[in-house]
């Protein structure tokens, strides 16, 4: 007989240190795969990553909730309407042929070995975290639009804010690349290929490599956009340095022309 087990994976609206994530739920996280930690207890499991993804395996609801008031989302009942959240079923079948089945609607896993739930936790984390950075980039796409509308005109407070937006977007960039792990598998599935087959085929369902591929491109749209007007800026900037200039010269002769005639 199956035996479920529950996953969700939550993307924490404050950001934490490992460090105090343990301090705030009482435990130990050990490393795990790449950028997840995690603590087992019995068949449980919590892994944390450090793009600030929780994911709690096979936990009672009550207990979840006392956890996730603890790190400050106190409104639990709420979670899909107001945070970035995923859940994925998990079977346990012990007379399962293969070592995992993976489908759309849930996960089978001969059994619950510790490397491949924290598998299934790190790539839940990744969607979820990918999801937070789709988020954040229509918000952008919205502004961008305004901020494109402020090269009609200059001013220094106008170029500061594409500045500004600019830099965002190369926070989101290397966000992406650097905190997510999209571009690379994690080490220690090159020597488990039971392992990799099951993170092949869930980052496969969840499509990681195409939607990292579409925020990629939209990304790429707004910094060449972006760039385009920061160049405008600097071309009126100059501009305008250039008529000051022209003004403190003709500001000049013309005095230089009164004091001329007074005497």
């Amino acid at each position: 007989m199956a035996t479920p087990f529950s996953l969700i994976s939550i993307s924490l609206p404050t950001p934490f240190t490992r460090q105090e994530v343990e301090t705030r739920l009482d435990c130990t996280l050990k490393k795990g795969i790449e950028k997840a930690f995690f603590h087992q207890y019995r068949d449980t499991f919590l892994v944390y990553t450090q793009f600030h993804v929780l994911t709690f395996i096979n936990w009672r609801q009550e207990a979840m909730d006392e956890a996730l008031i603890k790190l400050g989302i106190k409104d639990t009942s709420f979670l899909e309407q107001r945070y970035i959240f995923q859940d994925y079923p998990i079977l346990i079948e012990p007379n399962l042929e293969f070592t995992c089945k993976v489908s759309n609607e849930q996960i089978i896993l001969k059994e619950p070995l510790p490397l491949y739930l924290i598998i299934i936790a790190l790539v839940i984390s990744q969607s979820v975290g990918l999801e937070k950075y789709e988020q954040d980039l229509d918000v952008h796409f919205e502004k961008s639009q305004q901020l494109l509308d402020l090269t009609q005109s200059y001013s220094l407070l106008k170029r500061s804010k594409l500045i500004e937006f600019a830099r965002n977007l190369t926070a989101i960039q290397h966000g992406m690349v650097s905190d997510l792990f999209l571009l690379d598998k994690p080490n220690i599935l090159w020597d488990n290929e039971e392992a990799e087959k099951l993170y092949n085929r869930l980052s496969s369902i969840l499509e990681l490599k195409d939607r990292f591929e579409i925020v990629e491109h939209k990304l790429t749209n707004l910094k060449d956009d972006i760039s385009m007007a920061l160049d405008m800026f600097n071309h009126k900037h100059s501009e305008f340095l250039e008529w000051i200039i022209i003004g403190l010269i003709g500001f000049e002769i013309v005095m230089g022309l009164i004091e001329f005639f007074k005497h």
